[in-house]
This record gives C-alpha cells, structure tokens and sequence, in this order.
C-alpha cells in the first residue's frame, strides 16, 4: 500500500492533522489499532476539555465546532485557584483578557466524533482500524510500516500520533522523559444545587486537589486527585455516596451533590519526548508532549503543534518541495518544543508545590497566589494567554 502520509493513531490530534491536509492532494491514512468502530462511534471517557480562543479558531476552521452541540459547549468565564482552607486565591477573570469567556470546555468525546466525522467526509483519508504497528523501517526517500497482519505501507512521512506512551515512538527510537505523579484523577459529572456561575475552581486542598469544571445547568465535571490507595476507597462507592463524599471534599460550597454521569479514573503520568522528529517521521499529540492536566493546555498545544506542521506541509507541498525535508520538520520542531518546553516545565513545577503538603510548601503557595492576585499586569498575561486568537 503507497500512501504520502501515514499516521498511527486516531485520537483528536492525528484526526485534526488529517482534516488540515484534506484537499491538499496528498493521500492520508490513519493506522489504529482499535476497531474501527470504537474510532467512529467513541465511548464517553469522562475528559472535559478545555479550549482557548486561538483552540476554537482552528476547530471552526476544520469544520468541527460546527458539528458540536450547544448544549455540549460551556463557556469558561473565570478561573479559581485556591489553597487549603483560604477562599482567597487566585482569580483570573474574562475581563481581564478583555473577552466575554476566557476559552470553553467540550468533552473529549465530542471533540473525538466531531474529528472522526470530517476525516469520513473526506475522499483522500482513510482510517484503518484493527491495525497494529510491528516495525518501521526508514530509508532515503520514505518509511515502511510493517503491520501486525502482514500488510506493508510505504509512505512519504510517517506521524506517530498514538498517545503518550506510544509504541512508535519506541521503533522510531526517540526516548522520552517520564514523570510518574504517583497520583490517580478520578473525573465524573455531578449536579449541585448552587451556581458555578461558570467558574472554574483548582483547589490544592491537604491531601488532596479537586478540580470543578463549570458545564451549562448546575452541573460539573468534578476532578479528584489522590494517592492509589484512597482513590481506591473513593472507586468502591456507590453513586449515591460518592456524591456525599464529593460534596464532604467541596465543603459544601455548591450545596448538594448527586451523581449523574460515571466515573473515570486515570494515571498522572507526564511525558516529554527527547526529540520530536526522526528522519521522515514527526511526533504529534501526547506522543510528543503529555502534559499533566493542571494547567489543561495539553489538547491545545498539540492541536495548535498539527496545525503548524499541516500548513508547512501544504506550503511545501504546493511549492513542489519534499514533504518530509529535514528542514521542514525540523523548523517545526523547534517551534513547538519553544511553544511547549516553557508550558510542560512550568506545569511539572505547579503539580510539585501544591501538592506537596509540607509547611514550608503550604506557605509558599499561599503567598505566591494572594502576591499574584494583586499584580493585575500578571492576571492579564494569564488570560491574554487564553483568549488570544491565532
């Protein structure tokens, strides 16, 4: 099989890749090794995501954010932070970045549907399913992908698109930086009885952070992150007394709780790729960056990281230039890892300090989040930050 591009994986990165290359007369395929039907029709897995202006811009302009509900898309008007039992933390507000909303949140779910959906309307991409990587051999002029059930693909430039541990980015021999939290996230919606007001809290609480992430109604995605252990004794209760537990951890403050969605639980792992091209093959997504969601820029990054190279590969393209020169990826991949190293650091550094609960710690991050909400120029660059279009 002879492609120009194959792309291993499927998730919402690889998929708006593909879509950014659609029409440019370049043969796409994607290569995942889930069935087909667990790509086209994918299962609710808790994620919230939380969109920037400059996020949307690209969404509208692939064609995606039309096919989003509304009632799906929540807007994020302000954002909280705050430490143990003090309520006066850190706020950045939408007026602060000038905006009505400083970004939106869309579950994943829906960013994955609305992605696959664009890439099935488009006659020069395919998605293969069931289709499992075994070697990837390079050489002057292509890739060759060997796969599980004998098939071999010849391509121009190869993307490694599938996920944070991916398997391609071991054959490709590109090693990676791992750090390992040591922490479960635990995501489920719930209803409240008193108004979010469209606020979006980070809670750095002992022993604990909790997250509560505003969708439309009094509901919320709600975000617990604990050690395996307790998180454990959290996974064995029922609907019913998970929410008196969510409720016990929020103090109360959005009144009472009831459970109405399920619960989701995940590793925190981060990771970040020592080089993110190789000879003819790139890594996007979290097979390059995998960010710890504190800061929930992951999505954003990478699908602002596709863009860029889908627009140098379309220019490259059209100039009758090699898609896959060394200087084109490589010009990329400076600039994503400028965009991305600054974000991934300072996100490992945040994660570190408000977890740790030693004293010296605790005020420490007390005194930095009361210092920063009275620097108005520091709020600002916070929410420019997110409300900056493209």
């Amino acid at each position: 099989m002879q492609v120009d591009i194959a792309i291993v994986g499927a998730g919402p990165v690889g998929l708006c890749f593909a879509r950014a290359l659609a029409g440019s007369g370049l043969k796409v395929a994607l290569y995942v090794r889930q069935a087909h039907a667990a790509i086209a029709q994918p299962a609710f897995d808790g994620r919230e995501i939380a969109l920037t202006h400059a996020s949307r811009e690209i969404l509208e302009r692939l064609g995606l954010w039309a096919k989003f509900d509304p009632f799906d898309i929540s807007e994020l008007r302000d954002a909280r932070i705050f430490d143990g039992e003090r309520t006066d933390g850190l706020t950045i507000t939408a007026r602060d970045g000038r905006s009505a909303q400083l970004g939106w949140l869309v579950p994943n779910q829906r960013i994955r549907q609305a992605a696959f959906d664009v890439v099935a309307d488009a006659p020069d991409i395919t998605v293969q399913g069931a289709s499992s990587v075994r070697d990837v051999v390079q050489h002057a002029n292509g890739v060759t992908l060997a796969l599980e059930d004998g098939v071999r693909v010849e391509a121009r430039l190869l993307i490694a698109a599938d996920s944070r541990f991916a398997g391609v980015r071991r054959l490709l021999g590109i090693g990676v930086r791992t750090r390992d939290f040591g922490m479960r996230m635990l995501v489920c919606r719930v209803a409240h009885t008193q108004p979010h007001h469209h606020a979006a809290w980070e809670w750095f609480d002992q022993g604990q952070t909790l997250a509560l992430l505003p969708l439309n109604g009094n509901r919320a995605s709600v975000v617990l992150t604990l050690p395996p252990q307790q998180m454990a004794e959290v996974e064995a209760l029922d609907d019913a007394a998970f929410a008196v537990d969510m409720q016990r951890r929020f103090r109360d403050r959005l009144g009472t709780m009831t459970t109405i969605g399920t619960r989701h639980v995940y590793p925190l792992v981060g990771v970040y790729a020592d080089r993110f091209v190789a000879g003819r093959a790139a890594l996007l997504g979290d097979a390059a960056v995998g960010m710890h969601p504190v800061t929930a820029h992951g999505f954003n990054l990478g699908l602002q990281g596709a863009d860029r190279l889908a627009h140098a590969i379309r220019e490259a393209h059209v100039a009758g230039r090699d898609i896959a020169g060394a200087g084109l990826l490589e010009r990329w991949a400076r600039t994503h890892r400028a965009s991305s190293w600054p974000m991934y650091t300072a996100t490992g550094l945040v994660a570190s300090l408000y977890t740790d609960d030693r004293a010296p710690a605790r005020l420490l991050r007390g005194a930095t989040l009361r210092i920063a909400q009275r620097i108005a120029p520091f709020r600002r660059l916070i929410a420019g930050h997110l409300t900056q279009a493209r």
